[in-house]
């Protein structure tokens, strides 16, 4: 069941989302060649705890950090640990900040200084594709036209859609109904009420889009062992469009 925000609720959503937003901001200033990925989970640990807020993935389902850090082929759910980020890496940095008593969640996927052109193009499509699969979206729109639209532009541009993974809803909890795949039918699916507040992520791979999970239960890995990338950010659904608060 989707749970349709009051403006109350949504106006609570706005500080955890700028959260989020800001502590990406950051990363984005800082992180770079050398570093661990431990070192960027600290730094998002300490920037949310600063802003009083919690970072809601540590300890969820016993998950050991404050953020998935995905580095080259990790998709999703990366452990952050003593691997250091190297020059041509491309890293996916997906954070959650709880405040409120609701849940802001966005991702980005960030350059280690120069990568190849195949990288590069993979990252900036995956950020369009978020931007693809929000155009015409707003009230009574079918759920699975933004997948739709994801899905026709990452395959035009020779990317394949991850499909083990999706976005979501969220709100009090940090995974909601509805399920928001990055790939499906035009017209179809529930149609989205305003004020629904949904995450939605299109991962995308420059291979094929199966995945593992590795043997630590989290980290999930293209099969083919190519490069992936993660753009996300939690929406609100108004009567006109889309209002994006982690940007």
């Amino acid at each position: 069941m989707i749970i349709v925000k009051t403006e109350e609720e949504i106006d609570l959503l706005r500080e955890p989302c700028a959260i989020v937003r800001d502590c990406l901001n950051l990363i984005g200033k800082r992180i770079c060649a050398g570093m661990t990925t431990k070192e960027v989970d600290t730094l998002v640990y300490d920037y949310i705890k600063s802003c009083g807020a919690e970072p809601s993935e540590l300890g969820y389902c016993g998950y050991p950090a404050s953020a998935c850090v995905s580095v080259n082929e990790v998709v999703v759910h990366g452990i952050p640990d003593d691997r250091v980020l190297r020059e041509g890496d491309i890293v996916s940095v997906d954070i959650v900040a709880y405040k409120n008593g609701f849940h802001g969640d966005a991702c980005r996927t960030y350059c280690i200084g120069e990568v190849s052109e195949e990288k590069k193009k993979l990252v900036r499509v995956t950020e369009e594709c978020f931007f693809k699969g929000i155009e015409d979206l707003k009230a009574g729109t079918p759920l699975y036209d933004i997948g739709y639209r994801v899905q026709c532009h990452a395959e035009a541009n020779g990317f394949s859609v991850i499909r083990s993974y999706t976005g979501h809803g969220i709100g009090r909890e940090m995974h909601e109904d509805p399920s928001v795949p990055n790939f499906g039918r035009k017209g179809t699916g529930v149609r989205l009420p305003a004020n629904s507040v949904l995450c939605i992520e299109p991962m995308i791979a420059a291979g094929g889009w199966r995945v593992k999970v590795l043997d630590d239960g989290w980290t999930a890995v293209t099969l083919d062992r190519k490069s992936a990338a993660h753009y996300e950010n939690t929406v609100v659904v108004r009567e006109g469009g889309v209002e994006i608060l982690t940007l």
